[in-house]
Parts: C-alpha cells; structure tokens; sequence
C-alpha cells in the first residue's frame, strides 16, 4: 500500500480485517528514496496480489501515479481525504517546498496568522475567536462547499463516498483536524478496498482493537459555535504531535496565540504568505474587521 499519513492507520486496518494478507506499506514522502521512477516501482510491485495506493504528482515520483496505474492493472486508488467543515480556521502558511512552523506542527490558525500580520497584539487578536467573526469570515457555511470537495475528490479516483459521508456525519466529528480522519473513516475504507477486491473480511469494528495512530499527531478543536453549529462537542483546546511516552502539550487559546506569534516574530515576514491570507489582505471587509478589533 502506498499512502501518507493516513496510510499507517489504514494499513494497520487492513492488517487486522484480513488477517491471512501481508500488508506493506510504502509511505508516499519516501518514495523518491526508495526507487527512481514508476517504472522502477512498478517493477517492485509487479508481484503483490493487490496495490493499494493514494494519487501521487510527478514531483514525488518521476510518472506519479497515472504511470504506476498503467503498468500495474492490480492497482486499486483511494482517495486522500480532506475535509475543512469541522476546522475551517485551519491553514498552511508559506510555500510549498518551505512551509512555515506553527506550535502544531505546520498548521496554522487563519485568524492568528493574518491577526499577526495586521499588526494586532495577542489581546486583540483572541478577541476575534467569537461567533460573529466566525460568521463574517464564512466559518460557519464551510460544510456544503467542503463536502462537495471531499467526495469530487475522491470520486476522481473511481471511489464515491456519497454514502460514507453521510454515515461519518450522522457519527459527529469524523476529523482530527482537516487531513486526518479518524479510525472509524479508515475503517470504513479499508473493509470497503478488502470487499471489492474479494478478500475475506473480518466482521469487526477496528476502532474496538487498534489505537488510533493520528490521534498521537496534531488534534485541532472544532471551536465551540462552529461545534453549536453540527451539534458536536466544541473547544479551544489544540493538542499538538505527541513525542515518545510523554503526555501531549496541549494549548489553550491564549496559549496557543501566544506561541504562535512568538514563532511568527522570529521568521521573515515574507515566510508568512498564502492563497487565504493574500485574499483577506485584498477584501477590504475583511481588513476593516481585523483592524477594528
């Protein structure tokens, strides 16, 4: 199987659904290391029952995906799930090949990033984290257009997930944070993959016997009116990637805006850009709500 950070969890899954298979997992960020090209990878796999894999561009391997796809007709693509309605504040800061840090890692909080830009002080700025600045900034009608991406998406890969969505929603809050699902999503997607390929399949729920390998890395909170909202449980509380035995830091919202801009304070400004922060800095109501805070 070849996938990203949702591979281990799935992969773990298809391991305890299918206990009779061998599942290796590949991981996408290391593919460029391991062989040259598709071809090359192609070649490697060429002797696996199943190939599992999640789309990957040119830039990550020479051919990507759609190369690999033609040589290996076991290929079987699911998609790579991403969904903002829960944690619409949620953004990466910087270019592609030099992301800027966060206190989570590379995840940053719109409000804080574009806050600091505007010269706001850590005051001023929490005072921004309230429902009317939610609802300004569209934080609260984020669920329609993010469900349409997220089942686009993955019906471009040939995997509709009309029906799942609807069963992940009527669960509460089926995300981590915006790319990464819980272990009953990757349930659902590693008995789907196992059913339609004709492998034997466990009847049993994989959130009852696995430990849910994403909850270790970044947890953003669904903020308590976007929470009110879909009628799931809300905080301010950001757990950032748990590392070895020790308890996760966990960030209250001051906390969690303080470090923030300690962080922002000490990089080039210019590190501070992207698509989202570049359209506010453009809308003059926006600019108006930032500055009047």
């Amino acid at each position: 199987m070849i996938g990203n950070c949702q591979g281990r969890g799935l992969a773990a899954v298809l391991g305890l659904l299918c206990p009779d298979s061998r599942v290796r997992l590949l991981p996408v960020g290391r593919l460029r290391r391991a062989v040259p090209d598709a071809a090359a990878l192609a070649a490697e796999l060429r002797g696996y029952d199943l190939v599992l894999s999640q789309a990957f561009a040119e830039a990550t391997l020479p051919g990507g995906v759609s190369a690999l796809r033609a040589q290996l007709p076991q290929l079987r693509l699911f998609p790579t799930l991403v969904f903002s309605g829960f944690h619409p504040d949620t953004i990466y800061v910087g270019e592609d090949a030099a992301l800027a840090p966060s206190p989570l890692g590379l995840y940053h909080s719109a409000i804080a990033a574009f806050a600091f830009l505007r010269g706001l002080d850590e005051a001023r700025t929490l005072g921004l984290f309230r429902e009317e600045v939610f609802a300004r900034l569209g934080y609260l009608d984020v669920w329609d257009g993010a469900a349409r991406a997220m089942r686009a998406a993955a019906a471009e890969e040939g995997f509709s997930l009309d029906r799942e969505f609807l069963l992940w929603s009527r669960r509460g809050c089926f995300m981590l944070n915006v790319n990464h699902p819980k272990l009953f999503v990757l349930g659902d997607i590693g008995r789907r993959l196992l059913l339609e390929a004709g492998l034997p399949v466990r009847d049993i729920d994989p959130e009852t016997y696995l430990t849910d390998d994403l909850v270790r890395d970044v947890v953003w909170p669904v903020y308590p009116p976007v929470a009110e909202r879909y009628g799931v449980s809300g905080s301010y509380l950001f757990k950032a990637k748990a590392s070895g035995p020790a308890l996760p830091a966990l960030y209250d919202l001051p906390a969690f805006v303080a470090a923030s801009f300690r962080m922002y304070r000490a990089m080039p400004r210019a590190r501070l850009s992207g698509v989202r922060l570049e359209a506010w800095a453009a809308d003059a109501g926006v600019r108006d709500l930032f500055d009047g805070a």
